[in-house]
């Protein structure tokens, strides 16, 4: 993430923790828990700040927020699962870990999918986030907004990765979905599971080589004391869903729900926009902790998935394919 000197970041900060008003002292008609796995640092726990407290001061002291950062109510499968059983109100949630229980929320982090990041916020603040956000409202859970997790990078201790064959034999983390496992097998990897909690232990430990994810997770995360090399794949997309569970949706005011579905837009914005300027420097920043970067031979690894999309076609259907190409094009 952006370092506390950022002037942005100050400034969001300085909004988040102004959160002394008479509005807190107010007893909460409703109080939603809202939990993430990522660190108070990034981009993901300050904007998510930010939000509860828009929510609080607009629906005066109503609607109690109260954010969750570094998997303290579970992983983003227990977050998920809460979501859907009532015992987890909110959750900010990578997109890709929603194919537990839709497979076709996976449509969004199809390796090379998207060619820029404002591609895939057309495409999610337009028509394929709209069908998206309904095949979610069928499972439980109402989705606010998309925002963004990142282009994801490979980091690893063993030597820099140019093309596909380099991965060979690299035991590498990945998230727990089918597409994200086959995408590493096909490209010569050794993939395997684990919980992003867990993540950090097991590469000091060696039980990983490898992982990847954004810049700024890498950043945020310390991934720089525990690896070494940073390959500049950017072979995946992710949006972070923010999400709230039905039951408690279904129980708000149409007044209310049109002041969270604005604070997430709001606070969206402002996060995609944290991302953007983080990314400008952090290159820069884990060189100085020691990383060492390079570029990847992107049309070696392009062609090196092109199976993992014809496999995919009949889980995410015709209609569904046309409408994420719509925004390719």
């Amino acid at each position: 993430m952006t370092p506390a000197s950022s002037p942005l970041k100050s400034a969001v900060l300085a909004a988040v923790l102004a959160a002394t008003s008479p509005l807190a002292a107010l007893a909460a008609d409703v109080t939603i828990r809202l939990g993430h796995v990522l660190p108070e640092g990034h981009s993901w726990h300050i904007a998510a700040s930010g939000f509860a407290q828009e929510v609080a001061d607009r629906t005066e002291g109503r609607i109690d927020i109260e954010v969750f950062p570094s998997g303290q109510l579970g992983s983003e499968k227990e977050v998920i699962e809460g979501l859907q059983f009532g015992s987890v109100q909110a959750g900010l949630i990578g997109s890709g870990s929603f194919q537990g229980i839709e497979p076709r929320l996976g449509i969004i982090e199809m390796p090379y999918a998207w060619s820029s990041r404002e591609q895939a916020f057309a495409a999610l603040d337009g028509a394929l986030g709209s069908e998206l956000a309904g095949l979610l409202e069928d499972k439980g859970i109402h989705v606010l907004g998309w925002w963004e997790n990142g282009f994801r990078n490979i980091t690893n201790n063993v030597r820099p990765i140019v093309v596909p064959a380099d991965l060979s034999g690299l035991k590498i983390r990945v998230t727990p979905d089918k597409v994200r496992l086959a995408t590493f097998e096909g490209l010569g990897a050794e993939p395997a599971p684990l919980s992003f909690g867990e993540l950090y232990s097991a590469l000091q430990q060696g039980v990983f080589d490898a992982q990847e994810n954004p810049l700024a997770i890498i950043y945020s995360s310390s991934f720089f004391e525990v690896q070494k090399y940073v390959s500049l794949s950017e072979h995946i997309w992710g949006a972070a869903t923010l999400t709230v569970s039905t039951a408690v949706w279904d129980k708000l005011s149409p007044e209310d729900q049109a002041i969270l579905t604005e604070a997430a837009t709001t606070w969206g914005v402002k996060q995609r926009e944290m991302v953007a300027e983080a990314n400008a420097e952090l290159v820069a920043q884990l060189e100085a902790k020691g990383m060492q970067f390079n570029e990847v031979d992107k049309a070696a690894f392009v062609e090196a998935v092109a199976p993992i999309w014809e496999s995919q076609k009949d889980v995410y259907g015709a209609d569904l394919l046309a409408t994420l190409d719509k925004y390719r094009k």
